[in-house]
């Protein structure tokens, strides 16, 4: 792009350096050749932007994509048209993509188009969207440069396609933390069946009175509550964050695309392994999905493809709110997905483990994280995700 404005000056600099020469040619010696030579000079790039307008006026561009609503990472069709419906022909034409949202496979933005009168051109090829979200994809501008290649002139395309992105679906063939989860697990169970009424936890709020074991309690000078077969916690629960950290698209819209990713492949992975979750996020208030099945995950997938993400919310706050509920108390295993960590989220999740609640957290973002990582134990795993990268060996 710079070697093209640089040629472009060369060429405007040349152009007066020989129109001033005229000027010294006539003034000196006069004569029709002269005369003629200056006209010419003068005349040729003005014939030249007009020819540009005359390109801009006639020139049409049409562009469809097969769908408006496609998914985050999957080709689709897409096609556009350059049509010359003018008298004269056109040289010299190029568009300009959306290349930051999106790419078009085996498209050159370098291409230059040449359409003689009547001429048409159709380009057919697959567009895959980057990102999660809505926004514009396809061609941007049109540029168009004179047959001297003086002028350039640039305009956006009138009507421009507005693409909705769903969540990219990253399927998975093993997820690492609940391996890690699973020795532990089998550990407690095996001593819950040998020692049903003699292991104790924590006691948190809403623990019924009559489960407080009194013995145990004086022993350790804290509350402690029974673990009893039968009321161990079995659940599965995934909480995902929704704030909006970034005001600029092009830091927002990778970010919130990867936590939807992450969402959404622990739940089809949990799916096809028959565990049943239920998904938790905030959007001014809480909302929840409960996945049974593939089936299930389906209807899972359209609420991840409708978050709306929301400066005014966070994370913290709809984990105590979960918290204050009892919601999150009722899980063995808690899958959470955020983009920051701090203070208040880690004391959460120490209470929530030390209640015998495990706890994974899935931390998506680029700065280190290795303050809070460094406390993780048997019962709180965290895991640092490259907000542009790819899940498979991460999760």
């Amino acid at each position: 792009m710079n070697s093209k404005k640089q040629s472009l000056k060369t060429r405007r600099r040349i152009l007066l350096a020989v129109w001033i020469l005229s000027l010294i040619v006539i003034s000196n010696y006069g004569g029709p050749i002269s005369y003629g030579f200056f006209f010419a000079v003068t005349l040729l790039p003005i014939l030249s932007f007009v020819y540009l307008l005359f390109v801009f006026s006639f020139f049409k561009i049409y562009q469809k994509l097969d769908s408006r609503d496609v998914v985050c990472g999957k080709p689709t069709p897409y096609l556009f048209i350059l049509r010359n419906e003018g008298f004269y022909p056109f040289t010299s034409v190029s568009v300009k993509l959306f290349s930051f949202y999106s790419f078009v496979e085996d498209m050159d933005e370098d291409t230059e188009y040449e359409l003689l009168r009547g001429d048409e051109y159709t380009f057919e090829t697959k567009l895959t969207c980057k990102y999660r979200g809505e926004y514009e994809v396809g061609i941007k501008e049109i540029e168009i440069v004179d047959f001297l290649r003086l002028f350039r002139l640039k305009y956006k395309v009138p009507s421009t396609i507005r693409a909705l992105v769903k969540p990219k679906i990253t399927k998975i063939s093993c997820l690492n933390s609940v391996e890690a989860i699973n020795g532990l697990l089998q550990r407690e169970y095996a001593q819950i069946d040998t020692e049903p009424d003699v292991v104790v936890r924590d006691y948190v709020s809403g623990d019924s009175i009559k489960h407080i074991s009194w013995k145990v309690s004086a022993r350790e000078q804290s509350l402690k509550v029974r673990k009893i077969v039968g009321e161990e916690k079995q659940g599965i629960l995934l909480v995902g964050d929704t704030k909006r950290y970034f005001k600029d698209m092009q830091e927002y819209l990778p970010l919130e695309s990867k936590l939807l990713e992450v969402m959404s492949s622990l739940g089809i992975y949990l799916a096809e392994n028959g565990m049943t979750y239920s998904a938790y996020y905030r959007e001014g208030q809480i909302k929840s999905c409960r996945v049974e099945s593939l089936s299930g995950y389906q209807e899972y997938y359209v609420m991840l493809s409708k978050v709306r993400f929301n400066s005014s919310e966070s994370f913290a706050v709809t984990m105590q709110e979960l918290m204050d509920k009892g919601i999150l108390w009722r899980n063995k295993i808690i899958f959470a997905v955020l983009h920051q960590m701090d203070d208040d989220i880690m004391n959460m999740v120490e209470k929530l483990s030390n209640a015998g609640v495990i706890v994974v957290l899935y931390i998506v973002s680029d700065e280190a994280c290795d303050r809070y990582i460094g406390q993780c134990n048997e019962r709180r795993i965290m895991v640092q995700i490259p907000i542009e990268g790819e899940l498979e060996g991460r999760l």
